[in-house]
């Protein structure tokens, strides 16, 4: 028995080595099947095919049919072993690849450079961050994560190895060629980055490569174009550049690409590329570091090859050096005839032949080109660009972000109320999708001038103005750099105001600022994407934490590895449905539904949001304000709420009032109105008055009483075309009632009788007998009181009474051509009659907000009562007004809180969960909450427009077969 465990132990030892030896062997069950193959093929092939192995050429699949039959020429006289793609797009090369492979006796070997994705090279595919945005992530199960998803893109377009990691330590800010591409100037984390980075990609199957051997990121000159010189000992460079290769190698990385670069440490020969050296390929690479993997020239085209010697010399050298794979000859017939004629003349032998065409076919065996398949075309640009992708996207830039000063702790801004924010925009883009989204939060001015001594005044009245550094995001090369006098402006901004500065670029832009002093904040972003301005914009009111850390200095006070942390403090986040398990696909109904809903003439356009989970994950506006179509509906345009009032105005601050214990449920009518002590109401709890059995009317048409019937309109005894002291109260366009008639409303409300059946009703009442009780209570209006409690903590600046004291006619769709009292088009005054008799101020009516602010207050009951580290009450206040009190007799509502239907009919899809509530509104809106799915949905249109008879809406059950939609794409 212990000889047996020997011996087996032996074995598994003997393995790892092998492991460790040779990265290219398949693991021990199918080893022998690799031999066999590889040895078949290798000895059923002629001098020439050998040789021809150990070509890889380019190939454009944008390129025109002439070209690309070039290279099919060279597959078929030449023997090519690989080729690798560079631009086009993914059908295109996905054609080509099964043409060039259908020419090819043995299956290519088919390479492309896919540092941040296929995006790199193609068309129509996707982009993950730089190497040095993912240098700044902390988890390195995320840089393994992106590492996997580029490898299995590039799988599914039969790309066999992918150009990546790149290695290099780029401690030289002025590198024109890596920069970007580096994952920084630590030794430790390049390492780090680019183990996790390949271990990814060749699990999804894809052979991985680490560049540029022995080290390219401390030059300031582009190999492309010359021959660049790093000039350090190899002490230095042993400790450093080498430094990642020596872990990679024991790791088991596939293969690695040897530069040209002029090492007079490791080559004793002036100006000699590392590319054809010896010593620094086989000496250092296979001897000192070990390395039995797949050797890459890179590309034998560029400048710093190309100038050294004669197409077909330069291939001969690089071979000798002991490269295995010329990567892109410049002239590959030469070269082919030139090692063949070293091989016939003795000067290489069949065992060094042998050597790199079986390392060759091996990896095509590793990659499963014993059993080749075409690459289909079928679902191609859907496999590439998936919804787990975007997610994984989001996650990357999120957790990349980097906060490299925070005086005050200002970062995150938690106080909206009264906050006077600008946004500025600098470098080449204007940031508009920064700025959109810094808008989500709280009330930010774009502020823009011709010149700086304009651009100060216009910013002293801010409290803080975020500035926004946005340069192209193209490309890894495009340029960092801060104009002069963009630095100018920067300091004379600084000086005047607290500024937040947003860097989209590399971090290595702060190095055109000698100083960092004057700013409160400084937060590094790394990309110009829409997603990472959306992000960046999120961290900075505090939706996001921030925990990345620089991969680079930027200066002495702000060296590699620093970065300060922020928690989030719980506001909406805006993001990727898959991230928070929704069906991207499947959310794309609520697209047709709702279009069908505007063609059809249910309403002329509408707002739809989702969010789950805290993330806002759809939003979208749909056709017109009005069915003429002259102006397009906008996500920021403003929508009368109506019923949704009661909800979102009147119940939060009747639910702060019971967290306080100034009311409770069994607060009746005459404690909260002493002088209707009298009334038939006085005895009526606040619990039967929200639950709607408290016998109450369903609504007094106290309009009807103000109509001259002669005149059939508005009676000149109640209303006036011109404000003075008597008619003072607005209720349209030019027309304005006695502010006396405000006690008329509610002395009929006093005296209405009541239903003589006991039982659900609903009514208005009760939220315009809570707007006098609130108003009584505060000594100030409903309208104040809710704005300066609920809106602006919230950051709802959006959201209101009285639009258009704050936001011009344009942004707020009409609700109705009003033929039968105000006999006019009623656009930016509230709908409801009785709520504009009050001069558009009622506990049940006469809120206008977009779906995004709605969402906000709705998510504010999701997470029990607070937001933004805001506590508005306890969990136990809305877990008092969210229940059915009433169930077991058929009463679904909870306490203000719609609820779902008991039976088959009812406000919902009967989808959602009985602890979920919300509302509907008489114009077509409806919002409602789920805490048990954490879904947030938001509906708002103008369904009443031109005319409240139109019922469509109501009779199709849009609004409940668009919720349906939703939880039929969670993924379960």
């Amino acid at each position: 028995m212990k000889k047996v465990l020997v011996i087996i132990l032996g074995m598994i030892a003997s393995w790892t080595n092998a492991q460790q030896i040779d990265p290219l062997l398949q693991t021990s069950g199918d080893q022998l099947a690799q031999v066999a193959w590889v040895d078949s093929i290798y000895n059923s092939m002629s001098l020439q095919e050998k040789v021809g192995q150990l070509f890889m050429v380019d190939v454009f699949s944008q390129d025109p049919k002439s070209k690309t039959d070039k290279v099919k020429d060279l597959i078929a006289n030449y023997h090519l072993g690989g080729i690798i793609f560079s631009k086009g797009g993914p059908y295109r090369q996905a054609k080509l690849n099964n043409e060039l492979q259908a020419a090819s006796k043995i299956p290519l070997l088919v390479g492309m450079d896919a540092e941040w994705g296929l995006a790199m090279r193609l068309d129509s595919t996707y982009a993950f961050p730089w190497n040095m945005t993912l240098g700044a992530i902390q988890n390195d199960s995320l840089i393994q994560a992106v590492g996997r998803r580029i490898g299995e893109h590039s799988k599914r377009m039969g790309v066999h190895i992918n150009f990546a990691p790149v290695v290099d330590i780029n401690t030289n800010p002025k590198n024109p060629i890596i920069g970007n591409r580096s994952f920084g100037e630590s030794a430790a984390n390049v390492t780090d980055k680019a183990s996790a980075f390949f271990r990814g990609m060749q699990d999804a199957g894809v052979l991985a490569n680490a560049k540029h051997f022995p080290g390219h990121g401390d030059t300031d000159t582009d190999s492309h174009k010359t021959l660049p010189t790093i000039g350090f000992d190899k002490a230095r460079l042993d400790s450093l550049e080498l430094s990642p290769y020596k872990r990679l190698i024991r790791e088991g990385i596939a293969s690695v690409m040897v530069a040209h670069l002029n090492v007079p440490a490791l080559e004793t020969k002036d100006g000699y590329p590392s590319s054809i050296s010896t010593n620094i390929v086989t000496n250092l690479l296979k001897g000192e570091l070990g390395f039995n993997g797949l050797i890459f020239t890179d590309a034998l085209n560029m400048k710093g090859a190309s100038n050294f010697s004669e197409p077909g010399e330069i291939d001969l050298a690089a071979f000798m050096a002991g490269n295995d794979i010329l990567l892109i000859s410049e002239d590959v017939p030469k070269a082919h005839a030139r090692i063949i004629a070293a091989y016939r003349a003795g000067d290489i032998s069949e065992e060094r032949l042998a050597l790199s065409v079986k390392k060759i076919l091996k990896a095509k065996y590793w990659v499963g080109l014993n059993n080749y398949e075409p690459v289909a075309e079928a679902n191609l640009f859907e496999d590439l660009n998936t919804p787990k992708d975007d997610a994984l996207n989001e996650l990357l830039l999120e957790k990349a972000m980097t906060l490299v000063k925070n005086d005050s702790a200002v970062l995150p801004i938690k106080d909206l109320k009264k906050q006077r924010i600008a946004y500025v925009n600098f470098g080449d883009d204007s940031g508009a999708t920064f700025y959109e989204q810094l808008k989500a939060y709280t009330k930010v001015d774009w502020v823009k001038a011709n010149s700086l001594e304009q651009l100060l005044t216009k910013l002293k009245r801010y409290d803080k103005v975020v500035i926004g550094f946005h340069k192209s995001n193209e490309n890894p090369w495009k340029s960092y750099k801060m104009a002069d006098n963009e630095v100018v402006w920067l300091y004379e901004i600084a000086r005047q105001n607290k500024v937040i500065l947003s860097v989209f670029t590399s971090p290595y832009a702060l190095l055109d600022l000698d100083t960092l002093a004057n700013f409160e904040a400084v937060l590094v972003a790394y990309q110009n994407s829409d997603v990472a301005q959306q992000l960046a914009a999120q961290a900075i009111f505090g939706a996001r934490g921030i925990n990345g850390r620089l991969p680079v200095g930027v200066n002495e006070a702000y060296p590699a590895d620093e970065g300060l942390d922020t928690k989030a403090i719980g506001r909406l986040q805006y993001g990727t449905a898959a991230s928070v398990g929704l069906d991207p696909k499947l959310l794309k109904k609520i697209d047709t539904l709702t279009r069908n809903g505007v063609w059809a003439g249910m309403m002329p356009g509408a707002q739809v949001l989702v969010a789950r989970k805290g993330k806002v994950v759809y939003q979208r506006s749909f056709g017109y304000h009005t069915p003429d179509k002259k102006r397009r509906v906008k996500n920021d345009d403003i929508y009368d709420l109506a019923s949704l009032t009661k909800i979102l105005a009147t119940l939060p601050m009747v639910m702060k009032l019971y967290d306080r214990g100034v009311i409770n449920m069994d607060t009746e009518i005459q404690e909260l109105l002493p002088d209707w002590s009298r009334s038939n109401k006085a005895t009526i709890s606040l619990q039967r008055m929200l639950t709607h059995t408290g016998r109450l009317t369903a609504w007094i048409p106290f309009y009807l009483q103000t109509l001259d019937t002669v005149m059939d309109g508005p009676s000149e005894l109640y209303y006036s075309k011109v404000p003075n002291d008597t008619f003072s109260l607005q209720v349209a366009k030019e027309l304005y009632m006695r502010k006396d008639y405000r006690d008329t409303i509610y002395e009929a409300i006093k005296e209405s009788e009541l239903r003589s059946r006991k039982g659900y009703k609903y009514s208005d009442l009760p939220f315009y007998i809570l707007r006098k009780y609130l108003e009584e209570f505060y000594g100030n209006p409903l309208e104040d009181i809710v704005q300066r409690d609920i809106y602006e903590p919230l950051g709802a600046n959006l959201t209101g009474y009285k639009p258009l004291e704050r936001f011009s006619a344009d942004r707020i769709p009409p609700t109705e051509d009003d033929y039968y009292f105000r006999m006019q088009a009623v656009q930016g005054f509230v709908h409801d009659q009785g709520a504009a008799m009050l001069g558009g101020v009622s506990g049940h009516a006469g809120l206008f907000a977009n779906a995004n602010d709605v969402a906000k207050i709705m998510q504010m009951y999701l997470w029990q009562g607070t937001y933004g580290e805001t506590q508005f009450f306890k969990p136990e206040t809305l877990e008092a007004f969210n229940t059915c009190y009433f169930c077991e007799n058929d009463v679904r509502r909870g306490v203000g809180f719609d609820k779902p239907q008991l039976g088959d009919v009812g406000p919902t899809c009967g989808c959602v969960s009985m602890t979920s509530f919300g509302h509907s509104g008489f114009t077509g809106t409806f919002t409602w909450a789920d805490p048990e799915e954490e879904i947030v949905y938001v509906f708002l249109s103008n369904r009443t427009y031109p005319t409240a008879d139109n019922r469509m809406l109501i009779s199709s059950d849009l609004r409940s077969r668009i919720q349906q939609a939703i939880y039929d794409a969670i993924i379960r």
